[in-house]
């Protein structure tokens, strides 16, 4: 008789599958198969994370959040049980205070200012388990700002945003890719959007119609 499967193998399996749905935007999916995985092993803090990980990317902040509470009491490590107990707070941290001063002196839209509140919430909750390292926060306030402008479609430079947050414009960049990565940042972000048309939308339109022409003309 073959070796019987553990409900941590299982639950590993499930989480990886999760992991897949997660990278593929399927987000729904990743959702179901993460929590499957925590519900076979409670006490592993990663499978909890991972749910609020998926709720985050889809926008669901306060999904997320719930979430956290059963992260925050599966994690063993204090210190980072402590980096997501500081989410619930309603204080605004140095990062969000440099952000705001800094996006309000390049005469940026409030909408604009909120969204990108958002995405340094919903960064912190997306890199999981991995160090977050806070050196200068004009630095991540900088990266933020132009990252929520390059979404937005925005015509403002990167050297003028270091310049606006007195930070250098290779560092800005560096943050800045770190939270495309993290995030899957995308023009239009329906996510960090503040405008009525989403260009993104004429985008997914003319897509699907040229796949319907291609459709067509193989079924003729």
């Amino acid at each position: 008789m073959g070796k019987a499967i553990t409900n941590v193998e299982k639950a590993a399996a499930i989480n990886d599958k999760g992991l897949l749905f997660y990278q593929q935007w399927q987000l729904d999916e990743a959702v179901e198969a993460f929590k499957n995985a925590a519900a076979l092993q409670p006490t592993n803090p990663e499978y909890h994370l991972n749910v609020a990980r998926a709720f985050a990317r889809g926008g669901k902040y306060h999904e997320a959040i719930r979430v956290l509470g059963d992260y925050i009491h599966a994690e063993t490590d204090e210190k980072l049980a402590s980096r997501y107990e500081r989410l619930f707070s309603t204080a605004l941290d140095e990062v969000e205070e440099k952000l705001i001063a800094g996006m309000q002196a390049l005469d940026l839209p409030v909408p604009l200012v909120g969204k990108a509140i958002q995405m340094w919430l919903e960064y912190r909750i997306a890199i999981g388990r991995q160090p977050l390292r806070i050196l200068k926060a004009e630095i991540w306030a900088a990266a933020l700002a132009f990252a929520a402008c390059k979404v937005n479609l925005l015509h403002l430079t990167r050297q003028q945003v270091a310049e606006g947050f007195g930070v250098k414009e290779r560092s800005l960049k560096e943050k800045y890719d770190d939270l495309v990565q993290i995030l899957d940042l995308l023009p239009g972000d329906y996510r960090y959007f503040t405008g009525e048309e989403n260009p993104l939308d004429e985008m997914i339109q003319a897509a699907e119609q040229l796949n319907h022409i291609y459709q067509d003309f193989r079924d003729a």
